[in-house]
């Protein structure tokens, strides 16, 4: 650009040379040498009209007006019997852009940062600009680790003034870091304090995420995290006094040195408390993580100013300000905290605004508030609310934020903004053996039916093992105080002739049921249900003596009367994407004495979520289930509990664990245990896309039945796999590769599942 201005400087200083003569009134003006431009376009910019006298002054304006658009290379002015002529050289337009020999990036995603940097089709070619394009692009090659790029810029003369530009891409190879040197360091190891880094040395996956390729961002944020590392453990007086990066010549090898000064650990001498103490001190103190004798702790620290912070929010001050100040006491190696505690005003919310809910109704998010309007600030009650707005399942997201309102010093609005999904489902499930091939099911399901909250599902599933139609119809708020009401009505279908993993028998069960769902407290419910049905059984050829007796005792026609009590606890932090907290329920199923089935069935499962980092988090599940009869009978066998599949043991055929019959048979039991070990993490170069998850498991389980199992059949099994869950444009799509590790003669595996949904 400075080039530009100098080059319109010197041809404004020759034009007033040039122009040091009389002035003239000018009559008319004309333009000349023009081919793309338009001449409206030359007089809008021209400074000089018809009429007006052109002066040496008026000249040289024109003439800097002209070169200031950027459209010319060369303006003159002439003038002939009082009319001004204006010639003109224009600068070429950039008719192609191509870009020959781009792997590690889309040729679209390139040109798009070309445009950026003001190189584009259609666009007047400047000379200054296609040395920035260039220098965009190679950043970009050395944002992704290609040192040795090089890149050889051409451009083509074409016809009508234009040109055609043509970027020849050698990628060459990607550095790897190969070493990261951490020196000063004495308190602790090297490679625990490498363990800290997201940069790191070639390894098993990190063709996949990149890790050992060098980023400058990357690594101010590592030296943050060693900082954060030595200041959880006391060493207050810690600093980085230098990082070095150095490239081999060949640019295919990074290095990269840290220097550190540790200092000494530091321990607590004492706490005091300060300021306006509203709450009692010893309430206080127990909000502070830090004791006296303790190693000081920055994560400690600053979780105790925000506790302190939070309560005091409880109680409305919401602009409360809690600093903690440090005593050092270099001889002692010891450091005293004095908190500072400034209340600030109490505040009340005036307003609770919602928006992004172009579906729902505010009434079904407002319900869910535990903040009302014209009552007092609480930080407790805004973050419940936000949890259970996220536990609803309408959203893929929910921000709460809240301003002062303008003018005001105790007043603040709640505004509270969603982003809505797709809560209709039309979902289709499947998996693959090489002795069924493809198998498939499906629903409809609508959990939030014209935005009022209520849930309804319909599923028609005409595959050849289980035909299901059935109805459900869930109301959350049967009554304001928020008591659920639904029912479901049902038709099941359940051949096996099909399975060979699954002894033979089909039965056709009629039946509706009654709910009614108790909210005990923000995490706890209990639901009770009360339904009648009818089941009509039909035994296959060599079925199991088990089943002859049992039609045999009851008939082919079976009524019962199921009583269902279930408690559940939700403790997660989120719905959408959990990393702490728990989930437990309890189910117990039973017929009810006067019709054919007497029995009863105890389930209860675990769900445990742990922050391993900001990363990673640890999922363990339990299952246990046990059922019989009672009053002298049985539990019936189309009763039983099973085993295997996606949604237990994975890598093992669905329903396929425990005792089988002589034909292979699963015959279920009376008896189940399940347990899963999770990690889950984000798609790696994805973190914050909270839509798709991946994870890496270990899973365990089996039935026992009352008659026992070939020594073969017994134990419980294994597998190990990977899964990914995504939340795609389509549908929820989820996938599974397990592999079975103590799988014995006779199992039936299914290495690959998936599961798919197509969301309207």
């Amino acid at each position: 650009m400075k080039v530009k201005y100098l080059v319109a400087l010197a041809a404004v200083l020759c034009a007033s040379v040039s122009w040091a003569r009389e002035p003239f009134v000018v009559k008319d003006i004309r333009v000349e040498g023009i081919q793309r431009t338009e001449a409206g376009t030359v007089f809008n910019y021209l400074p000089v009209k018809v009429g007006d006298v052109l002066d040496d002054e008026k000249a040289a304006a024109s003439i800097k007006a002209l070169y200031a658009t950027g459209f010319f290379k060369d303006v003159r002015l002439e003038s002939e019997n009082g009319v001004l002529l204006v010639v003109v050289e224009e600068r070429p337009a950039i008719a192609q852009i191509t870009i020959v020999g781009a792997k590690e990036f889309e040729k679209d995603k390139l040109k798009e940062g070309l445009k950026q940097a003001g190189l584009a089709e259609s666009r007047i070619f400047d000379r200054s600009m296609l040395d920035k394009a260039e220098q965009e692009l190679k950043q970009q090659y050395l944002s992704r680790g290609k040192y040795a790029v090089k890149i050889t810029t051409t451009t083509t003369p074409l016809d009508r003034n234009r040109v055609g530009i043509n970027f020849q891409v050698d990628e060459g190879k990607t550095a790897k870091i190969r070493k990261i040197n951490i020196v000063g360091n004495e308190a602790f190891k090297e490679k625990d304090l490498l363990s800290a880094f997201v940069l790191r040395t070639p390894g098993l996956l990190t063709w996949f995420t990149k890790e050992d390729q060098y980023s400058k961002q990357k690594l101010s944020a590592d030296l943050e995290s060693l900082r954060t590392y030595y200041l959880n453990r006391g060493h207050l007086e810690f600093s980085i006094e230098s990082s070095q990066v150095s490239i081999t010549p060949d640019m295919q090898d990074i290095y990269i040195t840290v220097n550190i000064v540790e200092g000494p650990q530091y321990k607590v001498s004492d706490i005091k408390l300060a300021g306006e103490l509203l709450l009692p001190e010893e309430e206080l103190r127990k909000l502070i993580k830090l004791g006296s004798g303790d190693v000081f702790s920055r994560e400690r620290l600053t979780e105790s100013v925000k506790l302190i912070t939070d309560r005091l929010g409880d109680d409305g001050y919401a602009f409360a300000n809690v600093n903690a100040s440090p005593q050092l006491d270099k001889e002692k190696q010891q450091v005293g905290f004095t908190f500072f505690i400034d209340p600030g005003r109490r505040v009340y919310v005036r307003r609770i605004h919602i928006t992004g809910n172009n579906r729902t109704r505010d009434e079904v998010i407002r319900r869910e508030m535990r903040q009302f309007e014209g009552g007092w600030y609480s930080t407790s009650k805004i973050n419940r609310s936000k949890l259970r707005i996220d536990r609803l399942n309408y959203f893929l997201a929910v921000d709460v934020e809240t301003p002062a309102v303008p003018n005001t010093t105790d007043q603040i609005d709640v505004n509270v903004q969603v982003k809505e999904k797709a809560t209709g489902a039309v979902m289709f499930g499947a998996g693959y053996s090489n002795m069924e091939g493809i198998i498939l099911s499906g629903s409809v399901a609508q959990d939030n039916i014209f935005g009022t909250g209520k849930f309804v599902n319909l599923m028609v599933n005409t595959g050849r093992v289980n035909k299901v139609y059935s109805l459900s119809y869930t109301d959350p708020y049967f009554t304001r105080h928020g008591v659920t009401g639904g029912f479901d009505i049902y038709k099941r279908v359940l051949n096996t002739s099909s399975l060979q993993s699954v002894m033979n028998f089909n039965t056709d069960t009629t039946g509706a049921n009654f709910r009614v769902g108790i909210p005990l407290n923000e995490n706890d419910s209990v639901q009770v249900g009360l339904g009648a049905e009818n089941t009509v059984i039909e035994l296959g050829p060599n079925s199991p003596q088990r089943n002859i007796d049992f039609v045999n005792k009851f008939g082919e026609s079976t009524n019962n009367i199921p009583l269902t009590v279930s408690w559940r606890r939700d403790g997660r932090d989120s719905a959408i994407w959990t990393t702490s907290g728990h989930t437990q329920r309890v189910f117990a199923e039973a017929g009810m004495p006067g019709v054919d089935l007497t029995y009863y069935k105890v389930s209860y499962d675990h769900s445990w979520y742990y922050p391993l980092s900001d990363t990673f988090t640890l999922m363990l599940k339990g299952e246990l289930g046990y059922g019989d009869g009672y009053n002298g009978k049985e539990l019936p066998f189309f009763k039983n509990f099973f085993a295997g599949g996606n949604t237990s043991v994975r890598g093992y055929r669905i329903s396929s664990l425990g005792p089988r019959d002589d034909n292979n048979r699963a015959l279920g039991g009376n008896i189940r245990t399940v347990g899963n070990v999770e990690i889950l993490f984000p798609m790696p170069g994805m973190k914050n896309d909270r839509s798709v998850r991946l994870s890496t498991f270990l899973d365990g389980g089996t039935v026992w039945g009352s008659g026992g199992a070939r020594p073969e059949q017994e134990g419980m099994r294994y597998s190990a796999g990977i899964a990914v869950t995504w939340i795609s444009p389509m549908g929820p799509l989820k996938v599974s590769v397990a592999q079975p590790i103590n799988n014995q003669p006779g199992d039936n595996l299914q290495r690959f599942q998936f599961q798919f949904g197509q969301q309207f």
